[in-house]
């Protein structure tokens, strides 16, 4: 079976968040079922510069006025497809933003220039002798292959549209639609016409063969106003074609046992070397060496995320008799309570701005709890690393973080199976209790270890969501 995946982002390549993460996990894990799998991105400079060695496989001569090249190249085992078009993707900012921090204004046309590139090549009009027997599309920035695959060639292949965040639509004013190569038919409640704008997401949905999302949680979620983000009522309608498979992790990349960017590898039975990392990582910040949890929290800075919540209980946490360290960026109100908590609690509370890969790795190696408080979470990964490195989760019981972890009651410490704790509402307040229940449970050492352990237990490996990958995947090509 050979897949073709499109996403903007890849991972090792270039990332911005859990999608790329994703993109560059589940190839690996599909292929001992039989599943092969090509990756098609956009050739942005970071992942120009690190194609060492790159054949040129297919190409357009007028792709959204340009000529572009489609290079292949393998990386970290990853089967790649490269579209470089220097026009749209050679850009001295981000994937999506300038260096000022705003959405490139032709975004528009970037991504349908890659979605439409996927369906020609679906259509084996671009790569001689070799075509897909599905495409597998992420997110809004792909989300117009299925409708290009539909007016095309290619309306016969099956379509895998997954959600990785319903909150962004690619959502853009019906100027742009002459430009998108479309039939004048595709500007309709059929397919793209969403209140009037061009909605890329809405477009996906509604043309894909297969919707699939996240998390089992977060597929019932947006089926309802509070999550669906107005798109609620189109996914109800293809509620037969929806499903939630929750995503895993890199287990190589991911594991204390051989970690590069740790001081000290441990697992479940040498948790004690864990102390380690934890000196390393109160040095890095700025820590004194106290005794106390160490909360850590690994993100972006938005309201989404919950940020806010963690300002605001930064007061606690100190005392408490607990320290914080911080890595992320975003709102930059945000960005500045935190940092004036960190001036305000010197030796307490330490902050890096940015993100930083190997220090991510440090954090979750040698703090004792991370902090998700999250009010809408499709998956979440930074839970599932956390448990691998037996830092417990303190997460919003919503999304994927309500299927992956399993809360300290009463009932599951008398099992002995709770790997961390939830908390409802997604409050300050509810914060609040959420970490005096951590407060108390890391008073009990062998408590604490226990959950550590049972964390550490946990399969958080992509072996049975690329099961569900590879039965849905035959499901659609039986229904041919």
């Amino acid at each position: 079976m050979n897949i073709l995946s499109v996403a903007s982002e890849v991972y090792p390549l270039v990332k911005t968040g859990g999608l790329a993460d994703v993109v560059g996990a589940l190839p690996s894990a599909l292929l001992p079922h039989g599943v092969k799998t090509r990756t098609l991105v956009p050739g942005y400079p970071a992942v120009m510069h690190k194609l060492k060695k790159k054949k040129a496989v297919g190409r357009f001569e007028n792709l959204f006025g340009h000529p572009a090249t489609v290079h292949s190249a393998e990386i970290n085992g990853l089967d790649l497809l490269v579209l470089d078009q220097p026009a749209l993707y050679h850009r001295d900012g981000g994937p999506y933003l300038d260096t000022t921090g705003r959405d490139y204004p032709d975004n528009f046309r970037r991504f349908a220039a890659l979605s439409l590139a996927a369906a020609e090549i679906a259509g084996d009009n671009v790569i001689p002798g070799w075509k897909p027997d599905i495409v597998h599309v992420h997110d809004w920035q792909t989300a117009l292959a299925p409708v290009y695959m539909r007016f095309g060639s290619a309306r016969d292949i099956p379509t895998v549209m997954t959600i990785h965040n319903i909150a962004f639509q690619g959502q853009f004013g019906a100027s742009v639609f002459p430009e998108l190569s479309l039939p004048p038919e595709a500007f309709s409640v059929q397919f793209l016409e969403y209140y009037g704008d061009v909605g890329f997401l809405k477009g996906g949905l509604q043309t894909a063969t297969s919707i699939t999302t996240v998390s089992p949680s977060y597929a019932q979620e947006i089926l309802t106003p509070e999550f669906g983000m107005g798109l609620d009522g189109l996914l109800a309608s293809r509620v037969d074609s929806l499903t939630g498979i929750a995503n895993g992790i890199d287990a190589e990349a991911w594991n204390p046992q051989t970690d590069p960017h740790i001081v000290e590898h441990y697992g479940a039975s040498t948790l004690k070397r864990r102390a380690a990392n934890r000196k390393a990582l109160e040095d890095r910040f700025g820590l004194d060496h106290s005794p106390g949890p160490i909360f850590c929290v690994i993100s972006r800075l938005t309201w989404q995320k919950g940020m806010d919540l963690v300002a605001e209980v930064t007061d606690d946490i100190v005392a408490l008799g607990g320290k914080l360290v911080v890595l992320g960026s975003g709102d930059a109100a945000l960005e500045g309570a935190l940092l004036a908590a960190a001036s305000r609690h010197r030796g307490r509370i330490g902050m890096v701005t940015g993100y930083d890969e190997p220090l991510s790795h440090l954090m979750q190696a040698g703090a004792d709890a991370i902090l998700i408080p999250s009010r809408f979470e499709p998956c979440g990964l930074t839970q599932l690393y956390g448990l691998r490195y037996g830092c417990v989760p303190v997460v919003a019981r919503t999304g994927g973080l309500a299927d992956t972890i399993i809360d300290a009651n009463e009932a599951a410490l008398s099992a002995k199976c709770a790997t961390g704790f939830q908390f409802l509402p997604v409050t300050a307040d509810g914060l609040r209790l959420a970490i005096r229940r951590v407060m108390r449970a890391y008073s009990e050492p062998k408590l604490w270890a226990r959950m550590q352990n049972q964390g550490m237990k946990s399969d958080v490996s992509w072996a049975k969501s690329a099961e569900r990958y590879v039965s849905l995947y035959s499901g659609l090509l039986a229904k041919g």
